[in-house]
């Protein structure tokens, strides 16, 4: 089985370059961090071949808690889908970015950590031509046991939030919290409704930005007095910077966006005590 090649993985350029803008951010290099997203958008937006590649990724990396009916069926439905793409333009893009990486942002790209790096080498193999009937099948069960965990038992299981599903679900948010909602978190919800006219770099990037972010305000909190003094509290910001260390490995849907808007509340109530 030929060596699994990172530069020629869509998902995986996608995914360092992310993280390269989310570094440069935070050492404050505007210049680069934009040269990266206008990158990320021009390599991935949705007319390019790249950009739907990446899209039947996101369709599996992003899904959890089906029943193993469903995820079968969305496993082969996605592979048929990844058939009509054309293998030749994704190679000329892809061929285009890497040159673009190495001459005008950073070789060091491609060191940069991606913390679902093994599912994503997994689905590159599924979609290839180069490997044997037997070694497919097996990892097809692994990405099926992926995103069918978390089904609740004996019961039938709803399908992943959609883009209209989160949008409702904004929509009912702004509703009800529209006078109460803080800066970062109206910024976070533009960022995502905007995210389903593009690649969504611009959403994933301002998310993981926002989670180190809220990452070190956590850290911090624990100097505090107040979280000295009362147990019950630090239980709980504990509980928060467990979920924040962890939130790489959940799809962004419904559920996730309301934690992550739920801990920006509680940063900033500890913030102004």
């Amino acid at each position: 089985m030929p060596k699994h090649n990172k530069k020629r993985n869509s998902a995986l350029l996608y995914e360092m370059l992310v993280r390269e803008a989310v570094k440069q951010s935070i050492n404050k290099n505007k210049e680069q961090r934009d040269k990266i997203i206008s990158t990320l958008k021009s390599g991935f937006g949705n007319s390019t071949e790249m950009g739907k590649e990446l899209g039947l990724f996101k369709n599996l990396l992003e899904t959890k808690g089906l029943s193993p009916r469903t995820a079968e069926k969305l496993i082969q439905e996605t592979k048929k889908e990844y058939k009509r793409l054309d293998t030749k333009k994704i190679f000329n893009e892809q061929s285009k970015l890497i040159k673009k990486i190495n001459k005008e942002i950073s070789k060091g790209v491609f060191s940069n950590f991606v913390p679902n790096y093994r599912n994503i080498a997994v689905l590159s193999q599924i979609f290839g031509e180069d490997i044997s009937v037997k070694r497919r099948v097996i990892l097809e069960e692994s990405v099926l046991e992926f995103i069918s965990s978390g089904a609740p038992p004996n019961k039938k299981t709803k399908t992943p939030s959609t883009g209209l599903v989160v949008s409702k679900f904004i929509e009912k948010f702004n509703a009800r919290y529209n006078d109460t909602l803080l800066e970062g978190q109206k910024a976070l919800l533009n960022k995502f409704i905007l995210s389903f006219l593009d690649s969504g770099a611009d959403f994933k990037i301002y998310l993981n930005e926002e989670i180190e972010n809220l990452k070190k305000k956590v850290n911090n909190s624990f100097s505090l007095g107040e979280l000295k003094e009362d147990e019950s509290l630090a239980a709980r910001m504990k509980e928060v910077k467990t979920l924040l260390e962890t939130s790489n490995q959940r799809p962004v849907d419904k559920e996730f966006l309301q934690q992550i808007l739920k801990i920006q509340t509680l940063v900033k109530e500890i913030e102004s005590q």
